[in-house]
């Protein structure tokens, strides 16, 4: 026989269940209040890497991470457009972002154990799985990475690179003489003057100063040698859960449309959809905008503007040579894969 605390509790669990998950009270974020208050979203970006963050002549900002940028600004605020950037060095960029100099950082960062915990930041995705790899001049001859015996390699301070590049020659024998100079700019110029014999940084880096940097593309040649795992993605301040939230469910939105088949230029008429899925993605059911405090339309709002993920891989990154490779949907091979939105 039940007792009557027991009919109690379960009647308390029955309407705890019943009241759906956007009518209880929303956590409070200061970063997305700060951003409805200023009317756009301050993004860290890089700024001198071509397809993922670079301004051209007239100031408009283009690439894989500035899209995500756009993305968040179209789900919080409804307009892509409502972004500034703030261009940061690899070693000006926790900085700003723990200083509250700028919401979001999405400037080709690796996500490793020792940021996550002790930089007070949190990850929330990965947007692209790169490796580290190294240029030379053609002229040199070197096939291998393992033939840099003895050369001196411009490499840029306060990255994971710098460090992945004292262990690959610890590991394998090899001595070096690094060149460390902070901005990518002059590293290029760097190894293009011959101040060094190779220049190191993630194989997308090294595909996007063959291919917009140096005057003649096939005079340099990227080694084969993969070195590192770099999972690159964006970041937040720890301490604001929701805004975490939204900027993680962000880039998901960008893969579940890819998965789903929508794209910039198909989802109005994919509206009246009957698809259960893409129902909950054009907020017509489900109300999942509401349970983050945003509009029920946030993520349309996304592709409608900026598009899926492989909208702007192909956009920002084919443009550079690089195969989409591990970057496909899981679907296709790959390693990107979203938690469901539902």
């Amino acid at each position: 026989m039940k007792t009557l605390a027991s009919i109690f509790a379960t009647a308390v669990a029955a309407v705890a269940l019943a009241v759906p998950a956007h009518a209880q009270q929303l956590a409070p974020s200061p970063t997305i209040d700060a951003i409805k208050a200023r009317g756009f979203v301050q993004c860290g970006a890089n700024g001198t890497v071509a397809g993922f963050g670079l301004p051209n002549a007239q100031g408009v900002w283009s690439g894989l991470d500035v899209d995500v940028c756009r993305a968040v600004a179209a789900a919080v605020l409804g307009d892509a457009s409502k972004v500034r950037y703030t261009a940061l060095t690899a070693q000006q960029r926790f900085t700003a972002l723990q200083s509250g100099e700028v919401d979001l950082l999405v400037r080709n960062t690796t996500w490793t154990l020792s940021r996550d915990v002790s930089l007070g930041l949190t990850f929330t995705g990965v947007n692209f799985y790169d490796g580290q790899g190294f240029i030379v001049k053609k002229s040199a001859g070197i096939k291998s990475a393992k033939e840099l015996d003895g050369a001196t390699i411009c490499v840029q301070p306060g990255t994971t690179t710098e460090l992945n590049l004292a262990d690959y020659f610890r590991a394998n024998k090899l001595k070096f003489t690094p060149v460390v100079i902070e901005r990518l700019e002059e590293n290029i110029a760097a190894y293009l003057a011959g101040r060094c014999d190779s220049f190191t940084t993630d194989v997308s880096g090294l595909a996007s100063i063959r291919a917009s940097n140096v005057p003649v593309p096939a005079d340099h040649v990227i080694l084969p040698e993969v070195i590192s795992k770099e999972p690159l993605g964006p970041s937040v301040r720890k301490g604001d859960q929701r805004w975490a939230d939204v900027v993680r469910w962000t880039f998901y939105a960008m893969l579940d449309a890819e998965e789903l088949g929508l794209t910039s230029a198909n989802i109005d008429s994919m509206l009246s959809s009957t698809n259960p899925a893409i129902q909950r993605f054009v907020g017509a059911t489900g109300g999942f905008g509401a349970m983050m405090g945003l509009d029920n339309k946030w993520s349309y709002n996304i592709i409608k503007q900026v598009g899926n993920y492989a909208e702007s891989y192909q956009r920002n990154i084919v443009p550079l040579g690089i195969e989409r490779g591990v970057n496909r949907l899981w679907t296709q091979g790959g390693l990107m894969y979203n938690p469901p939105i539902r």
